[in-house]
């Protein structure tokens, strides 16, 4: 089992999500004057008002920031600093509820879903839950 604190740097399940559902996140986001963490030389401008993680909308997917191998070792490169898009879609039962976009995006990858035996029950109050191979 993992310890210390949850930092999204080397999970065991697909947690980037943009390669199935490429999107858009708002420039802002990319503005450190404005509160934006996103680092701007992984983005590529979309449109007037949104940018795109670099390698979202390539003919064959892969976010920049998705660092290993998918279906091995696969994790963001930029987790603390991820877009909102990312943000929103948590991993299925990692908080006792089934998650459809990680489903999809487990299974276009060719992994299993996961399902509630995947977690462990945190060791400290206020962790998120471990996925078992972790």
């Amino acid at each position: 089992m993992r310890s210390g604190s949850f930092d999204g740097s080397s999970l065991p399940a697909l947690w980037c999500l943009l390669r199935v559902f490429p999107r858009g996140v708002h420039w802002s986001e990319a503005e450190p004057f404005l509160g934006g963490v996103v680092p701007a030389k992984l983005t590529e401008k979309l449109d007037p008002h949104r940018l795109a993680m670099r390698g979202t909308y390539a003919a064959a997917p892969r976010c920049t920031a998705l660092q290993g191998t998918v279906g091995e070792a696969a994790h963001c490169g930029i987790y603390p600093q991820r877009p909102s898009v990312c943000r929103e879609v948590a991993p299925s039962w990692e908080f006792g509820a089934v998650s459809p976009q990680c489903d999809k995006a487990r299974l276009a990858h060719g992994l299993a879903v996961l399902t509630p035996q995947d977690w462990l029950d945190p060791s400290t109050a206020g962790t998120p839950p471990l996925p078992q191979s972790a």
